[in-house]
């Protein structure tokens, strides 16, 4: 068998490739911060991020109201125009309030939709299925499927996802499932841009055909990680793994050091003197030690 080179370039994924999972930044009293998010939206595509995803896992959607929700798009859309793409989370476990969301986000400005999988009931697949299918049948937007089932208690099977590749409207996974097999055969079979949505997997899953990522360190350093991607695309595998591998301490630390990327994103952001407030209850801010660390390794890898 001998290779040939295609004659036309992979598509272009529907939201960019390099996508920020952004932290939303509240004032000191916990109220939203809208000129801090717009600040921080600006920062975030100035260098390099080609979409932005708010009020998602690492955005505490769970503790944002939807008027803030709706607020938050509005004012991201407006500091970064045209030039990035701007997602909304509007996953819940009520399949009608997530519909309600998702039009609201719609009338806000927003691109795309994030939806997660209904938390909590676990329901079975056809219900899972029904529930984006009626979500996407209900707004004019694109969708990216949101595949965590370590906080939602529901996997979404890789069966279920090539049946809901038939939406025209569902055009994405956003993958925190953790298992790389069933992502490749979704890749595989369907069209849909397949995202990693855990940072240490932004290089394997982009390598065997994934659109890029969502990634929660790329409010830290959104440039570093790009350049994982722009090295891989021009052939230099070698350095963009190298590249990979010297961000995998503060990875670690910001997602895999026992505290929410939420929290470990926010210390950092704020230690730097960046937007990003605090946390709302029932999360805690990082304590001494840890935002000591996650400073030390974020200096290793910005020092060269």
């Amino acid at each position: 068998m001998t290779y040939s080179a295609p004659s036309t370039p992979p598509p272009v994924p529907p939201f960019g490739r390099a996508l920020c999972a952004m932290i939303t930044p509240f004032t000191e009293g916990g109220a939203l911060d809208l000129d801090g998010a717009q600040r921080l939206a600006e920062r975030l595509v100035s260098e390099g991020c080609d979409g932005l995803v708010l009020s998602g896992t690492t955005g505490e959607s769970p503790t944002m109201t939807d008027a803030e929700k709706a607020e938050l798009v509005r004012a991201v859309r407006e500091a970064v125009g045209e030039r990035a793409s701007v997602l909304a989370g509007v996953g819940t476990f009520d399949t009608r309030h997530t519909v309600e969301l998702a039009l609201e986000a719609e009338k806000a400005g927003a691109d795309g939709l994030l939806v997660v999988s209904p938390y909590y009931s676990k329901p079975p697949q056809d219900a899972v299925e029904a529930h984006f299918r009626q979500i996407a049948d209900s707004v004019g937007l694109p969708i990216a499927v949101y595949d965590i089932p370590g906080r939602t208690g529901t996997r979404i099977e890789p069966d279920t996802l090539i049946r809901l590749a038939e939406h025209p409207r569902i055009v994405a996974v956003k993958d925190c499932s953790y298992d790389f097999l069933a992502a490749q055969k979704v890749i595989s079979r369907t069209e849909l841009a397949y995202y990693a949505g855990c940072d240490e997997h932004n290089l394997a899953l982009y390598a065997v055909g994934g659109a890029g990522y969502v990634s929660t360190v790329a409010n830290l350093v959104p440039a570093r990680l790009r350049a994982v991607l722009d090295l891989f695309d021009a052939g230099d595998t070698a350095k963009a793994a190298r590249l990979q591998q010297r961000a995998t301490p503060l990875i670690e630390l910001t997602m895999s050091a026992g505290l929410p990327g939420t929290v470990t994103v926010k210390a950092l952001l704020n230690e730097l003197g960046l937007p990003a407030g605090p946390v709302r209850a029932p999360l805690l801010p990082a304590g001494r030690d840890a935002v000591d660390g996650l400073r030390a390794a974020y200096e290793e890898l910005t020092a060269g």
